[in-house]
């Protein structure tokens, strides 16, 4: 490991864990499982708190509900002991894609590729 590298770990959160929390999580933490994406989740010996290391970027819409209540304390056993029942009509869990290329964007958008052509609308110009 670089100097830079090492210096960029030290004090960056954005693109995983910082050399504190890699020390904090060695010292003091449990992991208590990982999700799909590979965010591996950790708590204290004594349960008080809890914490997600993530695979890559850090972006809090990555995690799925099951972590994210388990993370704020809204059920005290973590998705790999008591995995919550889904409905049938439940869809799967993405994170929030706004800002990126892959966001939704409407019909008639100027971000969707293809031409729309509109019958209901007639520029306005000046004469």
């Amino acid at each position: 490991m670089g100097i830079l590298s090492f210096v960029k770990r030290l004090v960056t959160w954005w693109d995983g864990q910082t050399l504190g929390t890699q020390l904090f999580t060695w010292r003091k933490g449990v992991k208590v499982g990982e999700d799909d994406q590979g965010n591996r989740f950790f708590e204290t010996r004594d349960g008080k708190r809890r914490w997600v290391i993530y695979n890559g970027e850090a972006e809090a819409s990555r995690v799925s509900p099951e972590w994210h209540g388990w993370l704020h304390h809204t059920w005290e056993q973590p998705p790999t002991d008591a995995p919550l029942v889904h409905k049938d009509w439940e869809k799967p869990h993405h994170e929030n894609l706004t800002g990126t290329a892959m966001a939704y964007a409407p019909a008639g958008s100027i971000r969707r590729k293809e031409a729309v052509s509109r019958s209901d609308y007639e520029a306005w110009s000046p004469e």
